[in-house]
Order: C-alpha cells, then sequence, then structure tokens
C-alpha cells in the first residue's frame, strides 16, 4: 500500500480514545483453542465487550489479552458479527463495532519506533525533504529495530501497535520499524467532523456562518 513517511511530524491532536496495547504473534500453538491455550498460563482477567457507537455493554469475556484489532468478537447472545477495535487493558474493556468494514478498523496515521534501514541510514531523500513516498506492508514478526511518521495513501483495516511497518521502493525492501501508536480511526474522524459541521450550522447567528465544506 502506498505511503508518506515523515521523519519530523507529530500527531495531530487526539480525538478520542487510543489503543495502548500490543499484538504479538504465537506460531507454536498449532490446531487448538487459542483461548484455552492461553488460560493455562495467564489468570482470566474478567472485562465487557463495549461498543464503540454508544458504549453500551454487549457482553464480557475472560480477558482482553486475548483478542487483537480487526479479530471477530466472541459474544454470546448475538447473531450479527461483531468485530475487536480497541482495547483497554487498564479496565478490561474491549470495544467492537458491527460489520467487517466498520470505519472505526481503518487507520491512515501510524508512528514506528527507531526504523532499522537496511541500504543507508536513513534514506537520503528523507533526510532531504523530510518526507518520502514509499509502499508499506505491515505484519507480526519481525526482530528489527529510528522513528518516523507513516500516512497511508488509503486507510488500513487492522492497524495494531507492536506490529512491524515494512517500507518498499519499486522491489527494494528499504527497512522496517515497530509500530508504536496509531492515529484516530475513520469513525472517530468521522464524528469529530459531524460534530463540527452541527455545531457551524446551530450557530448562525453570525454573517457567514455556516458549515465548512
Amino acid at each position: 500500500m502506498q505511503a508518506r513517511l515523515r521523519a519530523d511530524a507529530r500527531l495531530p491532536p487526539s480525538h478520542g480514545r487510543l489503543p495502548s496495547f500490543q499484538s504479538m504473534g504465537i506460531c507454536f500453538v498449532g490446531k487448538r483453542n487459542f483461548e484455552n491455550f492461553i488460560l493455562q498460563y495467564l489468570q482470566p482477567r474478567p472485562g465487557k465487550f463495549i461498543s464503540i457507537e454508544d458504549n453500551k455493554v454487549l457482553g464480557t469475556h475472560q480477558g482482553w489479552f486475548l483478542y487483537t484489532l480487526g479479530q471477530r468478537a466472541k459474544i454470546g447472545g448475538l447473531r450479527e458479527p461483531w468485530y475487536v477495535v480497541e482495547k483497554d487493558g487498564t479496565k478490561g474493556d474491549v470495544f467492537v463495532a458491527p460489520r467487517t468494514d466498520h470505519p472505526a478498523l481503518y487507520r491512515d496515521l501510524l508512528r514506528t519506533n527507531r526504523v532499522h534501514w537496511i541500504a543507508e541510514e536513513p534514506p537520503a531523500a528523507l533526510v532531504r525533504d523530510k518526507m518520502m513516498e514509499c509502499q508499506f506492508r505491515f505484519r507480526h514478526q519481525m526482530a528489527l529495530d529510528g522513528t518516523v511518521w507513516v500516512t497511508a495513501v488509503k486507510a488500513v483495516r487492522a492497524l495494531t501497535p507492536g506490529q512491524f511497518a515494512v517500507f518498499y521502493k519499486g522491489g527494494e525492501c528499504l527497512g522496517s520499524g515497530k509500530i508504536l501508536r496509531l492515529g484516530p480511526s475513520a469513525y472517530t474522524l468521522q464524528k469529530g467532523k459531524s460534530k463540527s459541521t452541527v455545531a457551524t450550522e446551530g450557530s448562525g447567528d453570525s454573517p457567514g456562518s455556516g458549515p465548512v465544506l
């Protein structure tokens, strides 16, 4: 997927909760129940499944650490599928959304830790312009370690802290960095724009007031 790297930039003002958890892969589990396997080694930490849309409690679970972003949540009594969009490791809550394509699952901004550059440290274009266009992929397992902001041209589903963003230019792999932080989801940004428009429309006492396009 197409992206822009920025060497010196800050995250825009936060619009709601940002995930503060990590996702790590476990390849050796094999064909067995993942939840049962993990609970052999970790004590259950019961928490709530909460709708990201209205904060309604939909059910309970045995531990937020059993779920990762984008995964279908196992919520008893609900026929429609719900998907994990955020987790609160302090309170133990798992926030979910209906539909596999819900905007709460999509983000276009992330920050990595120190990037491990393969050919040059860092690429000359990034040093010169403080920005560079390239492609990137993200995956779970890569033991690599400079820091950049990544803005995806198109929002990406289920980006997760703890995974690795891998950068490419044409067919060349430039390097990778661990994802440390995410920007607001498409759903959060949509809500912010909606509230801003309502406030502007409702204030129509001054000349030229109205929705900002």
